[in-house]
């Protein structure tokens, strides 16, 4: 296993824990303690995990992996739930995407769509995601609108009142979300807040809002909100999304496509 496969995994094992001590670490990884200990020193030096006597705890409890190391978790799921979303979207719409790993494959699913190569710009794409707009930037089919704002280094999104002031001069015919959590009761929801606030006016802007999340997401909550349940029209998620879920969210008047 790879270094960076390796601290992909520490990572993930971590968010899911809490905790980890490094003989357990090293038993899961197939790996020795010693590894184990240089891979905890390091990602301490990069403040991904505060180190403690015989491994390592999360940074409290809204603890969020930056983008770059959550790319690996779920793929196939995200890339099929990527392909239904694009399919959702027509030729000649202005479409809002978030930031997050999902949305970016829905970003690469528009990317290959064939009815999209050609002539004027076929899609809108308002983003306040870099990664998203460095990909489709170089696409003709494409017109790229970027939001102002400061960087967050988690995520790749621009937040504050620069990315506000963008969007609230524009309209958009579709909004794409990618959440922490999505649950019918509480609504969709990320870790942080200022990010929150940017995904929620988006909503605002668009006719309709469309959630892309894997199994993983349903059900569960997260400290900012995004937007009620009511605010959104289509779910589009995995195969492994429990039934009662499932059942909940149609329930509450969404549209749920599973792929």
């Amino acid at each position: 296993m790879s270094r960076d496969a390796r601290w992909k995994a520490l990572l993930e094992l971590l968010v899911e824990r809490g905790r980890l001590d490094v003989e357990e670490a090293a038993a899961e990884l197939a790996v020795s303690a010693a590894t184990i200990r240089r891979d905890f020193d390091q990602l301490a030096e990069q403040q991904m995990l505060v180190r403690t006597r015989g491994g390592a705890v999360v940074h409290g409890v809204s603890y969020e992996l930056p983008l770059r190391y959550k790319t690996a978790r779920r793929a196939p799921e995200k890339q099929r739930i990527a392909k239904a979303v694009a399919e959702l979207i027509a030729p000649g719409e202005a479409v809002g995407l978030t930031g997050g790993t999902t949305t970016t494959e829905v970003a690469r699913a528009l990317a290959v769509r064939g009815d999209l190569a050609s002539g004027s710009p076929a899609l809108t794409v308002v983003t306040n995601a870099l990664n998203i707009a460095n990909e489709l930037a170089v696409r003709p089919q494409f017109k790229i609108v970027v939001t102002g704002g400061v960087a967050r280094a988690q995520s790749y999104e621009l937040i504050g009142p620069l990315a506000d002031g963008v969007l609230g001069q524009i309209t958009l015919d579709v909004a794409v979300l990618g959440v922490v959590s999505f649950d019918a009761v509480h609504g969709a929801a990320a870790h942080d807040e200022a990010e929150a606030a940017i995904n929620r006016l988006l909503c605002e802007r668009a006719e309709r809002v469309i959630v892309a999340a894997d199994s993983s997401k349903l059900g569960r909550r997260a400290f900012a909100r995004i937007c009620a349940t009511d605010a959104v029209g289509t779910l589009v998620t995995d195969t492994a999304a429990a039934p009662e879920e499932v059942r909940r969210f149609e329930e509450a008047g969404i549209m749920v496509v599973t792929v």
